[in-house]
């Protein structure tokens, strides 16, 4: 953990961010540490969560407290293709990356994560991934957030 931290600092300095990774059930137990990263942070794939417990599950409302109670966190609303049950259509996972758009605007970024390494069920194809942009960015204006405004505040600093 302390190695991590020193890291942390390092990357602060720089002004970077650090990019974590981590399966919903496993939140609960890194919340301590994440707290500890005194710079600013992406989540993956919006925490992982389990689309089958639906977004009010306690899973998912504790990714979204943490989101809330620290403002230097931000997340990737990418990869349906990961976390759906229902390919191609992702459907399923609309109402989390929905929810996340809409909760925290300026601090939510998209991608399609290709190639898609590691894809086991399928390979997505990413026009589709780009048809899910308007279900979970309902607005010209979280569109413009999602795609242009927060991209270009955390990686270049605008």
């Amino acid at each position: 953990k302390e190695v991590f931290l020193s890291v942390a600092e390092k990357i602060k300095k720089l002004d970077w961010h650090i990019v974590v990774y981590f399966e919903a059930p496993d939140l609960e137990d890194l919340i301590p540490f994440l707290k500890q990263l005194n710079t600013t942070i992406v989540v993956d794939h919006m925490g992982r969560p389990d689309v089958a417990k639906g977004v009010d599950h306690e899973d998912f409302q504790r990714f979204i407290n943490l989101m809330a109670e620290n403002p230097n966190i931000w997340t990737k609303v990418s990869c349906p293709e990961r976390l759906t049950l229902q390919a191609p259509d992702y459907s399923d996972v609309v109402p989390f990356a929905r929810t996340l758009v809409e909760k925290f605007p300026d601090r939510v970024l998209w991608g399609t994560d290709w190639p898609h390494p590691n894809m086991k069920s399928h390979v997505p194809d990413d026009g589709k991934l780009v048809d899910v942009i308007p279900m979970i960015a309902p607005t010209a204006e979280l569109q413009q957030a999602l795609l242009i405004d927060n991209p270009m505040r955390l990686y270049w600093g605008q």
